[in-house]
Formats: structure tokens, sequence, C-alpha cells
């Protein structure tokens, strides 16, 4: 019940008792009886003042209270006459500006964070307690390769593991990773965590180190295939040229032919090492790519004709199934027909004999894929294997997968190569 009900109940009780004292003692009034009216009535006049100093100002009070239950903070209360009231009313009047500026502050502080989040090009995925997906902004759609953000919210990591390119799941609390792709992609993820109402909810940073990764590798390896060039090809120059000299002078003498014959080993050693380095150093002089409308399904024809000779030895079959609704696509054919020859080329090498290479193109999107049934790639390969001279081959150089990664780079071509579930080992080139 109210303090203002209690008071009308004091006052008409009062107001009873003076009533009923007066009727009893209207035809014989004494002092005594007056006396005991007068104290009624300054009672009254003094509930009535008692009422305007401290019942209203509660009141006040009271209604402040309720703008702060309904958060309210925009409204201020008045004075009431009271000097503690007005004390009380004065600190709630600046507490109430202080809510209102701080709640102002933080609401154009989370507008902020809101657009820098949505604008940044840093994937940015948020948890609940639970570790569910309840945010991603559009960087992080396009990361993990999303159609829109509906399709993992509510979902928790582990759930939804087979559908996103990066593995999230293991990276620990507060730590930073890197994780490759098997397209050639980099990203460095972080796990990290904020206080909302005072539990710690975990947040996922994305952010690609693709284009710094392969400009610093790219940067790396020109300048030791320059210098490593440089080196070999003038010692190798030097020797070949004494070799040959020698050799002449020794042609005249017959118990000289076995120097001789080992001077000649010498020789096409030297220039085998020329040509090994000679092979790096081509990687470094990709000319730049002139792109132009091609027919992909044509120059892909002429390719495979060339191929099936290869394949035909090692009894490999080499199909081609084109999309005739493939519309002509700009790049540089000579250089995309290279890369072609060292994809087909690895195919028949991961298969070796007795297999099949399987060539398809398609127009919704515009994509190509080199398919073949060797003894595929491993998870811990699959992550390195367009690192610069990366190969799984006791004899390979790392050239032709260099080779590919630079062409379609140059061409802002998508790519991926991994083995599947079913078996087949898919490089996928995506043209839009």
């Amino acid at each position: 019940m109210k303090l203002r009900v209690y008071f009308y109940i004091l006052v008409f009780l009062l107001l009873l008792v003076f009533g009923f004292t007066l009727y009893e003692n209207l035809h014989t009034m004494s002092w005594r009886t007056m006396t005991i009216e007068g104290l009624i009535l300054v009672a009254l006049i003094y509930l009535i003042i008692f009422y305007r100093k401290t019942v209203r100002p509660l009141q006040t009070i009271s209604s402040g209270m309720d703008l702060l239950r309904e958060q309210d903070f925009s409204s201020k209360l008045r004075e009431v006459g009271q000097y503690e009231a007005d004390r009380v009313v004065a600190i709630f009047n600046k507490m109430m500006a202080q809510l209102k500026n701080e709640r102002l502050q933080l609401r154009e502080q989370n507008e902020f964070l809101d657009l820098l989040i949505t604008a940044s090009p840093m994937g940015v995925i948020v948890l609940n307690y639970d570790h569910q997906i309840t945010d991603l902004n559009p960087a992080a759609i396009k990361l993990l390769e999303l159609e829109n953000a509906n399709e993992v919210k509510g979902k928790k990591l582990s759930e939804i593991h087979g559908s996103m390119p990066i593995d999230l799941s293991e990276i620990p609390m507060h730590e930073t990773r890197s994780i490759g792709l098997s397209n050639g992609t980099v990203y460095k993820c972080t796990l990290e965590s904020f206080i909302d109402r005072g539990f710690p909810r975990p947040f996922y940073l994305i952010e690609s180190l693709t284009e710094e990764v392969r400009r610093a590798e790219k940067k790396a390896y020109e300048k030791v295939i320059r210098m490593i060039s440089h080196e070999v090809n003038n010692t190798t120059a030097g020797i070949t040229s004494t070799l040959d000299t020698v050799i002449k002078e020794l042609e005249s003498l017959a118990e000289a032919q076995d120097m001789r014959q080992a001077m000649q080993i010498c020789v096409e050693r030297c220039y085998g090492m020329s040509r090994f380095i000679t092979n790096f150093a081509d990687v470094v002089k990709i000319p730049k790519a002139e792109p132009e409308p091609i027919d992909l399904n044509r120059l892909i024809g002429n390719l495979t004709r060339f191929m099936e000779v290869m394949c035909l030895n090692r009894n490999i079959q080499l199909a081609f199934h084109p999309d005739k609704n493939l519309q002509p696509i700009r790049l540089d054919s000579s250089l995309f027909e290279q890369v072609l020859l060292n994809i087909i080329k690895n195919s028949v090498e991961s298969i070796e004999e007795n297999g099949e290479i399987i060539i398809t193109t398609g127009s919704q999107p515009k994509t190509l894929v080199v398919a073949d049934n060797g003894k595929g790639i491993s998870k811990e390969i699959e992550k390195k294997i367009f690192n610069p001279f990366f190969s799984s081959k006791p004899q390979g150089q790392g050239i032709g997968l260099l080779f590919i990664r630079e062409v379609l780079s140059q061409h802002d071509f998508q790519y991926s190569l991994r083995t599947y579930p079913d078996g087949w080992t898919r490089f996928i080139i995506r043209f839009d």
C-alpha cells in the first residue's frame, strides 16, 4: 500500500473523530471539548503541511523511479521546495543526464563499430556462450564461401566443418594461426573473446594474407634465382670452355681416350646443370598476360589431341566433356595452354599407368575441371602444394604448380587442387 493511502486513512480517522466529538457535544459545548476540537484541527493543518513537505516529495521521487524503470533518461524531476527532497531531485537529475549521455555515447559507438565491422575486409564471426554462431560480417561470408549468414547462424563450428573451406575448430583461445588451403590461399585466423553481461563471448578474426605472402615469396625467390643463375651460368661457361679446349688438345693422343670421355661427361653435366637453373629462371620471366576472348572448348580440344599420345603409352583414357553453352573467356591463350599442359602432365604422373583423366567445362558458373583417379593428394601435402618449389615427387623441382599459380593469379582466376572423398583428384578453375 502506498504512503499516500496511509495519509488519507489518517486524515479520514481524524475527521471522523472531529465530527463524532462535535456531534456528541453540540448542545453542551465546554472549553475542554473546544480544546480537543482545536487540537484536531491543528493536527489536520499539520498533516496537510506534512503532506506537502514529505509525502509529495516522496511521490516525486517515486515517479523518478518509474522513469528509471522505463529507461526514460530524457525526463527530469521538478523541485518541490523541500530542502532534503530538492537535494535528492538534483542528484537524480544529474544522474539521469549522465545516463542519457552515456547511453547516447554507447549507441554511437555501437553504430560506429557495426559500420566498421561491416566495411572491414577482415572476416568477423561472433559466437554466443554456447559457441554457436550468432553474427558474421560480409567479409566472413565471402571468405567462408557462403550464400548468406543464415546458412550457419545458430550452428556450432563442429556442425559445419565440412561446408566451410577454413577449419577454425582447432585454434586455441587467444592465439593466432596461419591456415593454408588447397587453392594456395593463406589466412591468419585469431580466436579472442569480449565481455558481454559479465561473461566472455568468443569471436574469430579471419584475415587473408594470400597476396602479401605471394608477393613476399616471389620477391625472395626471384632474388635467389637470379643470384644462383648468374653464379652457376658464369661458372659452368668457364668450365665447359676450358674442358672443350682440353678435349681438343687430347684428340691426338690415343692413350687419352678415357680422359676425353670423362671430360665430355663433365661438359654434359655442366650443360645439364645450366638447363636445370634455366628452368627456375623461366618462372621469374613469365610474360605479362594479355587476355583476349578465347573459345576455351576449342583450345582444350586441340590440346587433348596433342596429349593423347602420352596417355595412350601409359594406358590412360583422356576424355573431354565440353559445355557447348560456354561463352568465350578472356585469357592469354599461350600462357593458359601451358597451364593446361602442366595440369594434365601432373595428372598423368599421378596415375602412372592404367587410369582416367576427365576434363569438363561448365557455363553456370564458368569453370574448368581436370579430374584424375591417380594416387591422390594427402591432407598434409594439400596445404603445401602451391608453395614455391615444393614437390612431392622424388625428382620434382616444384616449378609446374608454381608456374600455374603465377599465371592464374595474373588472370585473377580462382582455383583449387585436392582429392575428394570419392577418390578423384580435381583441379578446378573458376573464371567468374
